[in-house]
């Protein structure tokens, strides 16, 4: 009788459901995966070593393209370790900028995790619905930094700029009449807060929608209970941050646990799972947008009753308002050498972590008192959740492989830093 033998077969690096450029060279018995090997470094961006050459200001765009779908929370960690060793002192409405930003950014990882992780195993309506909603979040980054997706909002000491007072208007064309014009810019006139506050009291009733399509559907609960389990034990040990971690029962959040900017004034709840399966990651993920969306809420109301600066009166680290630079002397000096030369950061080491969407994302930074970092370290939260894709998978069928890479919210760009 002839002698069956495992076989090997490579996921990716080009297969949609291998969420970027991840190949996985899988070890089958039949359609029972044995060994799952991650392999990375087909993308590789090099940001850690492209940083030892650029002034502090001018890596900051590189953070928005590590993980793509997190701009501003990248960007946060990154200026929260420079703050840390200039010692400057961030406004406090910058503070509530930031926080009310990172929130939005959470919304829109988890939108794209979402439909993304739905189509993956076979759910082909909530990606639309999910979709929907992100166009109005990435709205509210252009209103606010003139991008859509690569904000580089957030500055050392603040944010770029205020909040505008007026939201862009869609315009008539051939293909929209006036009356539905009229309809699409209902919640466009007023300012950006306006229709923030506008989609927050929406944003709700959205995410019934989205639990009515998955929470109770059969289909979805076979593909998902039980699928992936990691013990809280095993969690801790292999470094799971986020709702990796939180679906294992282990209420662990930067927010709460190590508050940076304005988190610590804010009222919010921790979601935590029981089972550590991939069905519980996702309850936690989609509990996780309803209290992002309260967070936002008292951000906006906060933001309403109190106006103030925004970025630090330090130009020496950050620029001088327009109309300072263009009818000052010493101004537009200060301008220049910002933009040319960047700002001296004193010797020493941080390290400097927020709560990612995906879990903790750290900088961790060198400077030997220079204009640049002598050295970068990124501390990706997908990078350790990666690692444990083998001891995950090990059991389960080769499609659920699909459902424990979905689970994870891989993006590569964090990964092969």
């Amino acid at each position: 009788m002839a002698e069956i033998k495992n076989y090997t077969l490579n996921f990716g690096p080009q297969h949609p459901a291998a969420h970027g450029v991840l190949r996985l060279v899988l070890e089958l018995d039949g359609e029972v995966i044995q060994r799952a090997d991650p392999h990375i470094g087909l993308l590789h961006r090099a940001t850690e070593k492209l940083a030892e050459s650029k002034t502090y200001i001018q890596s900051l765009p590189y953070m928005d393209r590590l993980d793509y779908v997190s701009m501003m929370a990248n960007e946060q960690a990154y200026c929260l370790a420079i703050e840390k060793m200039l010692g400057i002192e961030v406004p406090i409405r910058a503070q509530y900028i930031r926080v009310m930003f990172a929130e939005i950014t959470r919304l829109l990882n988890h939108l794209m995790w979402l439909g993304a992780h739905g189509l993956d195993c076979g759910a082909m309506n909530v990606l639309i619905y999910a979709f929907r909603e992100r166009e109005d979040l990435f709205d509210m980054y252009e209103a606010v930094s003139g991008a859509r997706m690569h904000a580089a909002y957030f500055r050392p000491g603040g944010v770029y700029r205020d909040l505008p007072d007026s939201m862009p208007q869609y315009k008539v064309s051939k293909i929209k009449n006036a009356k539905a014009l009229a309809k699409m810019n209902e919640n466009r006139s007023g300012s950006l807060l306006d229709f923030i506050e506008d989609f927050c009291n929406r944003f709700p009733s959205n995410v019934d929608d989205y639990e009515t399509l998955l929470t109770d559907n059969r289909i979805w609960k076979q593909r998902t209970v039980g699928i992936g389990v990691v013990s809280p034990e095993r969690a801790l040990n292999m470094g799971f941050t986020g709702p990796m971690l939180r679906g294992c029962g282990i209420p662990w959040d930067l927010r709460k646990s190590q508050p940076y900017d304005a988190y610590a004034k804010l009222d919010f709840d921790i979601p935590v799972g029981t089972n550590g399966d991939t069905y519980d990651r996702y309850v936690v993920r989609v509990e996780e947008m309803r209290q992002s969306n309260r967070i936002i809420q008292q951000c906006v109301a906060w933001l309403r009753a109190n106006p103030g600066p925004v970025i630090t009166d330090n130009h020496k680290v950050a620029p001088p308002s327009r109309v300072g630079m263009k009818s000052n002397m010493e101004e537009l000096i200060h301008h220049f050498k910002l933009f040319t030369e960047g700002f001296p950061v004193p010797e020493g080491e941080t390290y400097a972590a927020v709560e990612h969407p995906k879990g903790e994302f750290g900088i961790y930074m060198v400077s030997d008192g220079a204009n640049k970092p002598y050295r970068l370290k990124i501390r990706a939260p997908g990078f350790a959740h990666l690692a444990a894709l083998d001891e995950m998978a090990r059991g389960h069928m080769l499609a659920d492989a699909v459902a424990i890479i979905g689970t994870m919210d891989i993006v590569f760009g964090e990964i092969d830093r």
